[in-house]
């Protein structure tokens, strides 16, 4: 009985020692499997995208050396030193002149780059920097047949170029949309870093209306892009072409981890114009910005960081005539919410010259809606410098609680400054001088008070609550901007 129950027991133990190992082992490869299937396959939208895209060289003409002139110039060089008779050597520039020889131009290879097929008939977009300066530009396709392309127009600004070859029935891309896309999702490039065409990296998109000090909020990506993939195309896992691969961010000149793509819907807007009229046109208002900071924004009543600080106002211009005004913060542009200041630049650049729109400004702690038309894209005018030619004003000794030393501004300062008034500062100490002020700014308003005069300046200052910060609209120069006087504690 005993025995029995031993190997009862031990036959049990067995099984069940079996039947786990079974589990071990398999247990494991059912999350394995399932991971494996979740992780994206990349080969359909190679087949599906990959004959879109192109590869682009570009050729310069230069002056091709005359053979053997630069060793005929220092042999000259060598029998002018040691007063030694020329010998009769062909090519001795002695026996023919070298003003009577024919300067020849030569191809040579400038660069190598990207592109995607746009059309069925043949247009092509790449980077500007890709095509700029070339005086010959050649796509391969990927069935290795090569044409010479012809440069529609580029733009410098958004970094994009069309090209066109004459050839019919290409395989064109798909255009997706780029407000679909989103942080995490995974992209793919094809390019040809380095000349080594066809070549498929893949990512994540790292982060959107990444702003890098260009026109344009970038793509953000960690796709692995290289010299020579600047122009091919972004693409999403629908097989969409979302974005134009232009830039990276090295400090070793390769890829490290972050690289930039153009938005396709910017860069559509952009193309569609170089094919239409070769250049693109864009809407200006005449006014230099800066971003609120949170100290200005709760100083004036304006609460949030958001909007775009007026600097400047170009005398003219489409925003003078509208009104705008030097201190203003406009948070609206056509209903559409200034959230950073580079927004405005953009939504002003994408609408046509002529266009007229509805701009909102905070002004003195309200909101108004000023109607401006916008003008094209024109050259910097030039700053005016302020001149110091006048009678001396009569100076003020108002705002040595803050450190300000004030004087009125003379008839000739305020029309050079296109300004109706306001006080120069004589001097800043203390507490003004920690805020950033300095003798000769000129102070247009107080705690979203105008000062248009010393007795103005004044007033403000006398209902100013003295235990809170102090907003100062200043102009320098020809900017203005806020400085925020701080209590002391």
């Amino acid at each position: 009985m005993k025995i029995f129950v031993h190997k009862t027991l031990r036959a049990f133990l067995v099984a069940l020692s079996l039947s786990a190992g079974a589990f071990v082992a398999t247990a494991p490869l059912q999350p394995a499997m399932a991971q494996a299937r979740a992780l994206p396959d990349f080969t359909d939208l190679v087949d599906q995208v990959g004959p879109s895209v192109v590869n682009i060289r570009t050729m310069e003409k230069v002056v091709a050396r005359q053979p053997g002139a630069q060793g005929d110039e220092d042999m000259m060089e060598f029998f002018r030193r040691f007063g030694i008779p020329m010998p009769n050597v062909p090519g001795n520039p002695r026996q023919v002149p070298r003003q009577n020889k024919p300067q020849q131009e030569e191809e040579q290879p400038r660069g190598v780059g990207s592109g995607f097929i746009l059309t069925a008939d043949g247009f092509i977009m790449t980077n500007a920097h890709v095509v700029d300066g070339a005086d010959e530009v050649l796509v391969t396709l990927t069935d290795k047949r090569e044409f010479k392309a012809k440069i529609i127009g580029t733009d410098k600004r958004t970094d994009v170029a069309v090209v066109k070859i004459e050839a019919t029935g290409l395989p064109a891309v798909k255009v997706g949309d780029v407000s679909r896309l989103r942080v995490g999702e995974w992209v793919m490039a094809i390019g040809s870093p380095f000349g080594l065409e066809s070549t498929v990296t893949a990512g994540i998109v790292s982060a959107k209306q990444r702003d890098t000090g260009d026109f344009l909020p970038f793509i953000q990506t960690d796709v692995a892009i290289n010299p020579g993939n600047s122009g091919g195309p972004l693409i999403n896992m629908r097989g969409e072409v979302v974005g134009i691969n232009s830039q990276i961010y090295s400090r070793s000149g390769g890829f490290m981890g972050i690289s930039f793509a153009i938005p396709m819907d910017e860069a559509v807007r952009v193309s569609d114009q170089l094919r239409s009229s070769g250049r693109v046109s864009r809407g200006r208002i005449g006014v230099q910005i800066e971003q609120v900071n949170k100290d200005v924004a709760e100083s004036i009543g304006l609460g949030k960081s958001v909007g775009a600080m007026v600097r400047g106002v170009e005398a003219g211009s489409p925003a003078e005539k509208a009104g705008i005004e030097a201190g203003d913060i406009i948070t609206r542009f056509d209903g559409k919410v200034i959230e950073k200041s580079s927004d405005l630049p953009r939504m002003v650049g994408g609408t046509k010259p002529g266009t007229k729109s509805t701009i909102t400004v905070f002004r003195r702690g309200t909101s108004k809606d000023l109607s401006i038309t916008i003008a094209e894209v024109e050259a910097d005018k030039p700053s005016v410098k302020t001149s110091s030619r006048d009678e001396k004003p009569k100076a003020s000794a108002a705002g040595q609680a803050v450190g300000l030393s004030v004087s009125e501004l003379t008839d000739v300062q305020k029309k050079e400054l296109k300004v109706k008034g306001g006080v120069k500062v004589d001097s800043a100490v203390d507490a003004a001088a920690r805020a950033g002020l300095r003798e000769g700014d000129v102070i247009l308003a107080l705690a979203n008070v105008d000062v248009l005069s010393v007795k103005e300046f004044e007033a403000a200052l006398a209902k100013h609550d003295k235990t809170k910060p102090l907003p100062v609209l200043i102009r320098r120069g020809e900017l203005a901007q806020f400085v925020i006087i701080k209590p002391a504690r």
